[in-house]
């Protein structure tokens, strides 16, 4: 049975909040990689949160926000 893949819904907050997360990685100058591999994350996992596939816990939001030196609120600010 083929499987057909929903359009991905802009407003969604998983998407506005992986965008705004893969925004400040790179302004970091960190791989999707790096970014796991300080945030104790599989780097996967991490890259289904930026495409806004994931609903992502709190405590893994902070774990991001301390490996970019950041606030967990300055991953939330485009919500």
């Amino acid at each position: 049975m083929p499987t057909t893949k929903k359009p991905i819904d802009k407003t969604d907050p998983r998407v506005v909040f992986g965008r705004q997360l893969a925004e400040l990685r790179r302004q970091a100058g960190m791989s999707q990689e790096a970014l796991a591999l300080e945030s104790g994350l599989a780097r996967s996992y991490l890259g289904s949160v930026e495409r806004g596939q994931r609903n992502i816990a709190l405590l893994n939001i902070c774990r991001l926000a301390a490996a970019l030196s950041l606030r967990p609120s300055d991953l939330l600010q485009t919500l």
